[in-house]
């Protein structure tokens, strides 16, 4: 009888760290700013804010690192909740990532994708509709960008289906141009860009506003959401090599770094613009590299997102399937997900069923709202993954820990009631939203009961 095929741990340093920057870096740190001058109105708090929202993520991933070494395996969230409080926290936060948060966010990413490349082919845009009909009263459009989106989805997949080196591979030139483009932008911004922004230190506390914590919350909020994506390596844990040791370390590296890139970046926006031209503004990063360098510098910049976006892309696409694979090991997913393929030592069915999901999303159109409802439970899950720090080294006091959260427990604390506070923030500013959101992840109730039921069965039978 042939053995069950197993993952295999070929992931090194700098792979980890490449794959926590590549996760984080999208198109936010190209738009992101102008809303946060919208919230705060002086160079020295835009900045402010962004450390800030730098070292609220370096709090979880030191929280994370300590829980990685614990479990070093696939699954990252999944299983440290499930170890702390047991299945059903686990499959709930699953339940979310799969039908919505994860594949909801790589509906958008490739729909945005699409979108930038219709800067440069029109004809392939989101705008370019080539079907708008009415299903059940609700209009419904169908755009060559959809398709687009689709494609790139499954290309991305396919790479991802031939093993972890290939995806990996794609993963690490694309984090390469990303670093590369950002810095040309930075270098050629400091030293040849005409600036009328920011340009010596008296500037630097000047406000057009009077200051309000509220705003400076709101801003937070919106930093945070740019940092995203840095849990990345703790899903692919079961690939890493010697994972205790490179997870912990690639988490601090890569965060360390891709906070060292979002402020080299604003230094350069603050420099190009006063902050009052740029408040609200979407596409901050168009304005301030046509300001730098006249207005042929605006292809520049839709080349650069282009990029990043792609390949935050190929970064989520990569980490996904690791989390449905951990789900379905346990018995608590479909069990055809649990599938390593013998040759490419991969989950594919978990990577096909992504792309599958996520296809459907983008052509239905229905992935943003989705992504809206449920993307502010992340936080809550986050807040429950920071406490699973003390709550297993009260549970588990003798288990193996390679690596101990430093600075515990004020860190990991810290990282708690941060996004407890976002959380309950969302919760007031946003109820309607908030309610369905939590109605979408208590749809998971029966279906982790009927998992559970399934999980019991078996083991009966294993048993007689």
């Amino acid at each position: 009888m042939n053995e069950k095929a197993e993952l295999k741990q070929e992931m090194g340093l700098l792979d980890a760290t490449s794959l926590v920057i590549g996760s984080v870096i999208g198109s936010g740190i190209f738009m992101t700013t102008g809303f946060i001058i919208g919230f705060v109105k002086s160079p020295g708090l835009v900045l402010l804010v962004w450390v800030l929202g730098g070292l609220i993520t370096l709090t979880g991933a030191l929280s994370f690192a300590e829980l990685a070494g614990m479990f070093p395996k696939a699954g990252g969230q999944f299983i440290y909740l499930k170890e702390a409080y047991g299945d059903w926290s686990g499959f709930l936060f699953g339940w979310a990532f799969f039908w919505v948060i994860m594949c909801g966010g790589i509906a958008a990413l490739a729909v945005g994708f699409a979108e930038y490349m219709g800067y440069f082919f029109p004809s392939l845009s989101n705008q370019a509709v080539i079907l708008k009909i009415e299903v059940a009263g609700l209009p419904y459009s169908l755009s060559v960008g959809q398709f687009v989106a689709v494609g790139s989805i499954f290309v991305l997949s396919a790479v991802n289906y031939f093993g972890i080196k290939s995806g990996i591979l794609v993963q690490n030139v694309f984090v390469f141009m990303r670093i590369a483009s950002i810095a040309v932008i930075v270098i050629l911004g400091w030293i040849i860009g005409r600036k009328s922004g920011m340009v010596n230190w008296s500037s630097f506390f000047e406000t057009s506003g009077t200051f309000e914590w509220k705003s400076l919350g709101l801003a937070l909020f919106a930093v945070l959401w740019t940092y995203d994506g840095w849990y990345a390596v703790n899903c692919t844990a079961g690939e890493v090599k010697k994972p205790e040791k490179t997870i912990p370390l690639s988490l601090m590296l890569g965060t360390g770094a891709v906070v060292l890139i979002y402020l080299l970046v604003n230094s350069v926006y603050l420099a190009a613009l006063p902050v009052e031209t740029m408040s609200d503004v979407a596409r901050v990063g168009e304005l301030a590299a046509t300001a730098l360098f006249g207005q042929q510098a605006a292809s520049l910049i839709a080349g650069a997102i282009t990029i990043a976006i792609f390949g935050c892309l190929a970064a989520t696409i990569l980490y996904g399937p690791r989390v449905y694979y951990a789900m379905a090991d346990a018995g608590l997913f479909f069990r055809s997900m649990i599938f390593i393929h013998p040759r490419y030592r991969v989950p594919t069915r978990a990577i096909l069923w992504q792309g599958v999901w996520a296809s459907i999303l983008c052509l239905s159109g229905t992935y943003q709202t989705l992504y809206e409802y449920v993307v502010f439970a992340l936080v809550l899950f986050f807040a429950a993954t920071g406490a699973a720090v003390f709550v297993l080294r009260f549970r588990k006091p003798d288990h193996s820990r390679p690596y101990k959260t430093w600075g515990y427990p004020v860190v990991p604390l810290v990282f708690v009631i941060i996004n407890l506070m976002v959380f309950l923030n969302s919760l007031y500013s946003q109820p309607r939203e908030s309610f369905i959101g939590l109605l979408i992840i208590l749809a998971g109730v029966p279906a982790f009961l009927y998992w559970q039921n399934k999980l019991h069965k078996t083991h009966r039978n294993n048993v007689k």
